[in-house]
């Protein structure tokens, strides 16, 4: 019989909120209010996340800030290897010329994703500025990509896996680290900084690689 994964939950509901709420704050201050932004979420746990901080936004400055969402198949560097997927829906809520466009995703991990979310964006017009919010950054990465407002940083092995769970899809915020056991990883370092409920979980999802 396989052992099953180990998930340790690293961010709990709250903590979420926290963050994101944070970095709302982050983001006005950066900008000097919500007058130029537009913000872009990444399929698939960008988008919620990215409505979800427009709106935070939206509260305090008692304005609305658009908030649309982004998908980056067709830009992708694998995408002649691993052929068509499908597509999902991409809407700029406005235009971005001369506009401070702040992508939203749920995991900075290579930075390959947001490559390609950047090469999408500027098809599509000429920002004064490309801005990237993150839930976890993870670390590993393969692109000289860092982010400018991270909920949390978040250390961790090649052969871990950062789960994020959003009530909007997953029907509860949290976000995990799993760990495959000894006998079937190699070389797998424990996470120095995980703290919380450890429980066991499928291993059928795979590695993120944002």
């Amino acid at each position: 019989m396989t052992a099953p994964i180990s998930a340790t939950v690293v961010l709990a509901d709250s903590d979420v909120a926290r963050a994101l709420k944070r970095m709302a704050h982050e983001i006005l201050e950066r900008n000097k209010g919500p007058d130029r932004l537009v913000l872009m979420g990444i399929r698939t746990r960008g988008i919620p996340l990215a409505r979800r901080l427009a709106r935070q936004i939206s509260e305090i400055e008692a304005v609305e800030v658009a908030a649309g969402s982004l998908d980056v198949t067709l830009y992708r560097d694998d995408y002649a290897r691993t052929g068509p997927r499908p597509l999902g829906q991409t809407s700029f809520p406005a235009e971005v010329d001369g506009k401070v466009v702040v992508l939203v995703d749920d995991v900075l991990y290579t930075g390959r994703t947001i490559r390609a979310a950047m090469d999408a964006v500027m098809d599509y017009g000429r920002p004064q500025a490309i801005q990237l919010a993150v839930l976890v950054d993870r670390g590993h990465r393969e692109l000289p990509i860092r982010a400018d407002y991270v909920g949390k940083n978040l250390p961790t092995s090649s052969e871990q896996e950062v789960r994020v769970h959003l009530a909007e899809s997953d029907g509860v915020d949290e976000v995990v680290v799993a760990t495959a056991p000894a006998s079937a990883a190699s070389a797998t370092t424990p996470l120095a900084t995980a703290a919380g409920p450890t429980r066991p979980t499928s291993p059928a999802t795979a590695r993120r690689r944002a």
